[in-house]
């Protein structure tokens, strides 16, 4: 089978999965005999709801695949960064003490705001010598991030009952308040961050074989690595300001999409961001119709179907080649 049909069928997946999340639930839609009841729901819960989790699964799916070169880490996802907790941080202080100078947008605005702040100090600490340094960021990374998980869970240790549950719901990823107001700046920061990741992939494929080689063919790594960085920074930043921390689909869809068309940049980037929409949708879909009225954190259902996935590539395939 050649990479174009493979393409054109992950395609026609995806488009199959988001309709099939619009149309199915815990109250099955047939598009064909709608009331205003079902018109209502379709309209105002669910197709938000699918956009908002076809934005972050793009956006994870893609940052996974850019930070697994710059890395040169078959094992990193877009969370290895710090950025995540940082967002984390900052929406479970404006969930807990009730801030609401922004109205709807106050909790996505503040977890933007962590993510940048985050970015922003892990590419302080990873800078050295002109350029960002792949080992400086990911040590960089991990410390920020035990330090504001910490942080996350002192303050939730002394917040009340209901602002703890409605915080640790967030984290670990809540699409319940999925609304269109949202989308359009999802819309643009994802977009933007996966255009941005696009321009510099020839030079992304030259980094993954060494900084020696990129710059033998005429490429900058220090200044692609802070491109490619930036792009990273935006799209995880908007994912997790649209529904909270969603695991696994940074970390599986790029080595699951590797193996089907190949390691150009190019073509893997596009590719996971289809993957990662498409596998956020099938876990939203199953977190609320599993049991309903009660809903699953979309989070945990992504990590119960990846990690046995990702177990299972471990063990038939080496996942640990790039």
């Amino acid at each position: 089978m050649t990479i174009k049909i493979r393409l054109v069928l992950v395609i026609m997946v995806f488009a199959l999965i988001v309709a099939a999340s619009h149309l199915a639930g815990p109250v099955m839609i047939n598009p064909l005999r709608m009331d205003a009841t079902t018109r209502e729901i379709l309209i105002a819960i669910r197709s938000p709801r699918v956009f908002v989790a076809v934005l972050m699964g793009m956006a994870l799916g893609a940052s996974g695949a850019v930070l697994q070169g710059i890395l040169r880490n078959p094992l990193a996802d877009p969370y290895i960064l710090g950025i995540s907790s940082g967002a984390s941080l900052f929406a479970a202080l404006g969930i807990i003490t009730g801030l609401t100078f922004l109205g709807a947008f106050t909790i996505p605005a503040l977890a933007f705001a962590g993510a940048l702040v985050t970015g922003g100090l892990v590419g302080i600490l990873g800078w050295r010598r002109g350029g960002l340094w792949p080992e400086r960021l990911l040590l960089a990374g991990v410390g920020l991030s035990f330090l504001f998980s910490a942080l996350l869970m002192l303050m939730m240790s002394i917040s009340r009952d209901e602002g703890m549950r409605r915080a640790m719901l967030w984290i670990f990823g809540d699409l319940s308040t999925s609304e269109w107001s949202r989308i359009p700046y999802g819309v643009l920061l994802v977009f933007s961050g996966i255009l941005i990741a696009l321009s510099r992939a020839k030079a992304l494929n030259a980094l993954i074989l060494g900084d020696e080689f990129a710059h033998s063919l005429g490429f900058a790594p220090a200044r692609e690595r802070l491109y490619l960085f930036i792009s990273v920074g935006l799209m995880t930043a908007a994912s997790v300001s649209l529904g909270g921390m969603i695991g696994f689909i940074g970390l599986l869809i790029p080595h699951i999409m590797r193996f089907m068309i190949g390691s150009d940049s190019r073509v893997l980037i596009p590719v996971s961001a289809l993957g990662g929409g498409a596998l956020l949708c099938i876990a939203d879909l199953i977190s609320r119709s599993l049991l309903p009225p009660m809903e699953l954190p979309a989070g945990v259902v992504t990590a119960i179907i990846g990690s046995p996935y990702f177990l299972y590539m471990l063990r038939r395939k080496n996942v640990l080649t790039m």
